[in-house]
């Protein structure tokens, strides 16, 4: 097959250019005819150029142009020419070439969509053909932007003095949080490594190696319930330091943002951020990820709702729970069916109802206002700073609880008011910090670790792991950009003997945290150092450079969100030869 190799891209061509002989590569954008001038946009991942094959000046070109189409594969070569009708909303606008040879790499079937950026086909058939879906401008770009975050990330952990090595993707399966992807040994029939959910382990023994500056862009896997900022395989930045304090990690991370940030958005990110601890952002915001960017902060109304005639209330407060409340401000206009729709959407976080109040003038209704006396009914309104317009919403319930409803209600009146839209460009950066420890599972009976079992307590805490572990913090941090978790880490425990006591509270024997945990627990009996790191969500950070809200918008083959690849049908049966190599027989439900 011949064809003219492109001596620019669709992207290159400007004014100064113009008289100069060209060949272009790429796809068939559009094709426009009007009579014997036929007008062909090329697109390649650099632009789009328009050529004009005039049939007054080059007949010949008829038999070679009559089947173009959208998605042909085609070369061009001719005159760059400035254009009589300039488009300025593209960097190649002004110009065009005016064709004297074209010729059909490639004939293409009319494509199941169109390669537009404003497309409005459903997600599944765009991810069916996903290869047809990247050639769309927009998603492009967002791969641009992440190749330019690779390069950062590297330059920037070298110019820090960190190394980079790898760790093992087939690892040893240790079920204590997220589940594992397991994979059989064919060699070893019966036994399974597991893909790994973060290289945790490995950080912290390379730190117990003396490699004390550790970093990796590093695949992971969990199985587990998917979101549409989730993966069940994704990409993190992960970071391991020695002899350092939690200061000292927080203080990299906020150097690190802020060189990603001005290097491909050129924007200048202040620093230090902002540390909340957990308690408050879930008091303020209910949720130990909150969007900063705009208000709507919750209030503890206990105290006073304790002194209303509300049953629902009283019940509450006597079983030592709570009552939290969100001022939606100005939503007083809100119609019961709005206000009944905010009540299924607490429901979905395990609200049993949601009690309101709206002021309208001097006129005060609501689901419980009749319970009310006047002084309780003034109040009440008092404690949330309610005016004229506003909607109250009530959450009773337990302290984490109520608290989760609440932000999930707070988020919700955001995006129904367009808060999320006048925000929109803007970013907000903070750290959670001071995490609880463990929480108790009641399923289980045990205590669990609330980010994983090797996290460090708080110094002042350590004496509660023996007489008060509910109230133990850990030395943990998340990094929160815009409501989304952008980071997370802790500083490590790196005494045995800590450990021991941090497995024996979760219930483990001391035989399966040796047969789970044995070569950690050996690792630290011999100088361990002080350490802790973090890891950056690689996919989700490139998202909110994007100004997306869908992870899969950054990934070029993603899974949808129940763990499926439309486009090339995984996860699919195998052959049952395989199975046999393998020991492995399927029980089907």
């Amino acid at each position: 097959m011949h064809f003219e190799q492109r001596s620019v891209t669709c992207g290159a061509l400007r004014p100064e250019h113009a008289g100069q002989q060209a060949t272009l590569n790429g796809w068939v954008n559009a094709r426009r005819d009007y009579g014997g001038i036929i007008f062909l946009d090329i697109r390649d991942r650099y632009g789009v150029t328009q050529a004009i094959v005039d049939l007054s000046h080059r007949p010949e070109l008829d038999e070679y142009i009559r089947d173009v189409r959208s998605e042909f594969v085609i070369w061009v070569k001719g005159a760059v020419r400035l254009r009589e009708n300039p488009n300025p909303k593209i960097p190649t606008g002004l110009i065009e070439i005016l064709a004297d040879e074209i010729g059909i790499i490639n004939p293409a079937e009319v494509t199941p969509f169109e390669i537009v950026d404003d497309l409005g086909t459903n997600e599944e058939l765009r991810l069916t053909y996903r290869y047809l879906d990247l050639r769309r401008p927009v998603l492009q770009k967002n791969f641009f932007v992440r190749s330019k975050l690779y390069q950062v990330v590297h330059r920037f952990f070298e110019e820090e003095g960190f190394i980079e090595i790898e760790t093992p993707v087939l690892t040893k399966s240790t079920p204590e949080g997220a589940r594992d992807f397991l994979v059989p040994s064919r060699n070893n029939k019966g036994r399974f490594y597991a893909l790994p959910q973060s290289p945790q382990l490995f950080k912290q023994l390379l730190m117990v190696s003396g490699f004390d500056k550790y970093m990796q862009i590093v695949k992971c896997f969990r199985d587990e319930d998917l979101r549409a900022d989730r993966q069940p395989e994704f990409t993190q930045i992960d970071v391991e330091m020695s002899f350092i304090t939690q200061d000292d990690i927080l203080d990299l991370t906020e150097r690190f943002i802020r060189r990603a940030w001005k290097e491909i958005l050129n924007i200048d990110v202040p620093v230090p951020f902002m540390r909340m601890p957990f308690a408050e952002a879930m008091e303020k915001y209910g949720s130990d990820k909150p969007d900063l960017r705009y208000g709507l902060e919750l209030v503890n109304v206990t105290s006073v709702a304790g002194h209303t005639g509300f049953a629902v209330f009283a019940d509450a407060i006597a079983a030592g729970n709570v009552v939290m409340a969100l001022n939606a401000k100005g939503c007083g206009a809100f119609s019961r069916k709005q206000i009944d729709e905010l009540t299924e959407h607490a429901k979905k976080y395990g609200a049993k109802g949601l009690p309101w109040l709206k002021v309208t003038g001097s006129e005060v209704t609501g689901s419980f206002v009749k319970t009310l006396t006047d002084e309780q009914r003034v109040s009440l309104l008092s404690s949330v700073d309610a005016a004229d317009g506003d909607l109250l919403l009530f959450v009773p319930g337990e302290w984490e609880r109520a608290c989760t409803i609440a932000g999930a209600i707070r988020t919700e009146v955001a995006r129904r008011t367009g808060i999320f839209d006048g925000v929109s460009g803007l970013y907000s950066f903070h750290w959670v910090t001071e995490f609880p420890l463990l929480e108790y599972n009641d399923e289980e009976t045990r205590w669990i670790a609330r980010h994983h079992p090797f996290t460090a307590p708080m110094i002042d805490d350590v004496s509660l792991l023996s007489t008060d572990p509910t109230h133990a913090r850990a030395i943990a941090h998340d990094l929160v950009i815009n409501g989304y978790e952008a980071a997370g880490g802790s500083v490590r425990i790196h005494l045995n003997s800590v450990q021991q006591t941090m497995f024996d509270l979760l219930g483990f024997a001391r035989e399966d945290a040796d047969a789970k945990f044995g070569f950690l627990l050996n690792a630290l009996r011999f100088g361990a150092p002080p350490h802790g790191g973090i890891a950056f969500g690689f996919d989700r950070l490139v998202m909110l450079l994007c100004q997306t809200d869908n992870i899969r918008d950054v990934i070029a083959f993603p899974k949808t969100t129940s763990g499926l690849s439309l486009m090339d049908g995984c996860p699919s049966d195998v052959d049952e030869k395989q199975l046999v190599d393998l020991g492995i027989a399927i029980k089907r439900s």
